[in-house]
């Protein structure tokens, strides 16, 4: 006699953290609810433009550039119902997942201090500083190496100590291609298995017949 399992595992989006050089993972993000919406625009890249050469027309100059947005809401209210059992969220709220998203787009406070050291130190040309690569994963077949463009925060609720403990967190990405990394970056690397990926699933498609269209040849 079997039994019913219940319901299936609600996968999570979210965004993950990794040193590109070694493909270790510094940090997970997942989203504590899945958003209703994704945004999606893809930017074609055509050689010319609308002024371009007519034997260019057909021509592809690289891949489009594709952003994405997204609103995820973190929501402490049931975490304050168990007050024991989550002393962080009495403390500060849901100051720590705005904290770990917002640190994404802010340089380390320790090659900030280095650099001012190096400054100080006479040295003319101080190398910008280098984040983690930050991966968009939204299911198996969608994972992207993002660069966040935007990035705003709506807080709609407060404890007594007017510690946030409800927000609506708006993010915009960039998708980095092989254009932006290289092809020997792990973050071109995966965006080509993301390409190969949307041409797989491009062959599952069931096309139609010219006689929908009313037409017989072309």
């Amino acid at each position: 006699m079997t039994t019913f399992p219940g319901s299936p595992k609600l996968l999570k989006g979210g965004i993950v953290l990794i040193e590109p050089e070694t493909s270790n993972v510094e940090r997970i993000i997942a989203l504590q609810y899945n958003p209703d919406n994704l945004s999606r625009t893809l930017q074609v890249q055509d050689v010319g433009g609308e002024g371009g050469n007519r034997s260019d027309a057909l021509r592809l100059s690289g891949p489009p550039v594709e952003t994405l947005k997204l609103d995820a809401e973190i929501d402490a209210t049931d975490q304050l119902e168990f007050p024991d059992q989550n002393r962080d969220a009495v403390e500060v709220g849901i100051q720590p997942q705005l904290a770990v998203l917002e640190t994404i787009i802010y340089p380390a406070s320790s090659q900030i201090l280095a650099n001012n050291q190096l400054a100080r130190s006479g040295i003319l040309e101080i190398v910008p500083m280098e984040t983690l690569l930050t991966l968009f994963i939204w299911s198996k077949n969608r994972i992207l190496p993002v660069r966040l463009t935007d990035f705003s925060v709506t807080e709609e609720a407060f404890d007594t100590n007017l510690n946030p403990i409800r927000a609506k967190v708006s993010l915009g990405m960039r998708v980095l291609n092989v254009d932006d990394l290289g092809f020997d970056h792990k973050g071109g690397n995966l965006f080509m298995s993301y390409l190969q990926n949307k041409e797989q699933l491009s062959k599952k498609f069931k096309g139609g017949d010219l006689s929908d269209f009313g037409i017989g040849e072309i």
